[in-house]
């Protein structure tokens, strides 16, 4: 069933412990995770993430974001319409989905790398690894997905910029209330499934989803350390020093 958020005034409260956290430490704490339990979320919980993505900034306030968040019975529908496009092979991706040729496919190639090994999957389990993709696609578990989606604005750079700092915004505020997200391309693969099963106009394109709710704290990729790149290798300083 469909339902509009109503409108609220006044800022969302934080009962979780890491509220003590600072805003810093929030940031480079936070981390995607990749098997969750089956609790659900409090609604009052989802709705002070909802408001704190909602205070993301976009192009001349233009707010370009459409999101559906999917629970419950409908979670499950959603799941199972992906795994059958999947297997079907059923691809309808609104945007190009590669890594180049350089130094961005050697980044992901050695995600993946760190991911399979934890979970020990040899590169030649292909039984392994095809089952680790339809994970993705029962949202590892998690009780809710969000799916978000973008309007076609111009290129649509602008717009999904936009959407990206929204998400930013949804995941620090899951993470700063104690539970867990993680952003999902792979969603994208197939939305045309996603648009039919949720009744989405096609005019919007289907960016990513969140899968969120509570990280299950034993799983072999709970903590899975991924690294970044130095700051040298991102940031140019013209006039500027860094303390």
């Amino acid at each position: 069933m469909n339902q509009r958020i109503a409108h609220s005034t006044g800022a969302s409260e934080v009962t979780s412990p890491t509220t003590a956290l600072s805003f810093s430490d929030v940031m480079r704490s936070r981390h995607s995770v990749r098997e969750f339990l089956p609790d659900p979320v409090p609604p009052e919980v989802i709705r002070g993430v909802l408001e704190d993505a909602q205070s993301a900034p976009s192009h001349s306030n233009t707010q370009p974001w459409l999101v559906h968040v999917v629970s419950g019975a409908a979670r499950d529908e959603l799941s199972a319409e992906l795994l059958a496009a999947y297997d079907e092979q059923r691809f309808s991706s609104d945007f190009t989905d590669t890594y180049g040729d350089g130094v961005y496919q050697e980044r992901a190639r050695s995600q993946g790398a760190k991911i399979y090994g934890k979970l020990g999957i040899a590169r030649d389990d292909q039984e392994g690894r095809n089952e680790v993709i339809r994970d993705n696609l029962r949202f590892y578990g998690a009780p809710h997905v969000a799916m978000l989606f973008v309007p076609q604005l111009g290129d649509g750079v602008r717009a999904a910029s936009d959407v990206g700092m929204y998400g930013q915004n949804f995941l620090l505020s899951l993470h700063a209330r104690g539970f867990h997200g993680v952003p999902q391309a792979v969603h994208g693969l197939f939305a045309d499934t996603v648009r039919k099963k949720l009744g989405v106009s096609d005019e919007f394109k289907l960016l990513f989803g969140i899968a969120f709710g509570t990280g299950k704290p034993d799983s072999p990729v709970f903590n899975l350390a991924l690294g970044r790149i130095p700051l040298e290798e991102s940031v140019v300083l013209h006039d500027t020093t860094l303390g």
